[in-house]
């Protein structure tokens, strides 16, 4: 497994903030508030205009095997709130017009320059061909997956849910990915993550789980990237 990133976290502030439990919060709540609250990708997105810490992870992915070129067509599943997309749009020259990206998702998001979004379930029978549509008869040159289901707080629940979303956004990368082109989606660990993997080593000349610097050491969250799509 790979860990892309520069090996050193940015910096926050040197004094751990806490969170006192009362006003409604959970001791869940709590412990999450205090993570944000202390977490320096959370400081360092907001200080960059980014609308999540996720904008670090496929930065520090890509900056390792870049596979967001200029002029690349994008399709970002799982889109919201928009941190891989700002990403993406950067990279691929899109507010220049060499490169387009196209987001979906099933919450609501806000506006980005030079993004086409769907507000809608990728689940759903009709997303695919509604992404294939955007694309304007052109195939992508990468699809990004941070699809997650909602948490159960069953471990094993939660690694299949998750894995069913990132095979289903592998059967639409095989629809719409140019060949050459990339798949990068979210997983858990939790047994059957190298199951995908073996799967898409049939189509992928190269597959592998990376884990960036940005995502958290003690979170169970992996990102399978597969390059190279045979076609």
């Amino acid at each position: 497994m790979s860990r892309p990133g520069s090996g050193t976290k940015p910096a926050g502030k040197s004094l751990k903030v806490r969170v006192k439990t009362g006003k409604g919060r959970t001791p869940s709540q709590k412990i999450w508030l205090e993570r944000q609250l202390n977490d320096p990708y959370v400081h360092e997105a907001r200080k960059l205009g980014y609308r999540s810490r996720a904008a670090f992870k496929l930065t520090e992915i890509d900056d390792k095997y870049k596979f967001l070129k200029p002029g690349g067509r994008i399709v970002d599943l799982g889109a919201a709130p928009g941190g891989w997309c700002q990403v993406a749009v950067k990279r691929v020259k899109a507010e220049e017009g060499k490169g387009k990206v196209i987001a979906i998702d099933m919450h609501g998001m806000d506006p980005i320059s030079s993004v086409t979004i769907f507000k809608k379930n990728f689940l759903d029978e009709d997303a695919p061909q509604l992404l294939i549509e955007a694309l304007g008869g052109e195939k992508a040159d990468c699809v990004l997956s941070d699809m997650a289901a909602h948490a159960t707080g069953h471990r094993q629940t939660d690694h299949i849910n998750i894995m069913a979303l990132a095979e289903a956004g592998y059967d639409f990368a095989k629809q719409v990915l140019k060949p050459g082109g990339t798949y990068l989606a979210k997983v858990l660990r939790g047994g059957t993550e190298s199951e995908i993997l073996k799967l898409m080593k049939k189509d992928f000349a190269s597959v592998r789980h990376v884990k960036p610097m940005a995502s958290r050491d003690d979170s169970a969250e992996l990102f399978v990237l597969a390059m190279g799509f045979r076609g």
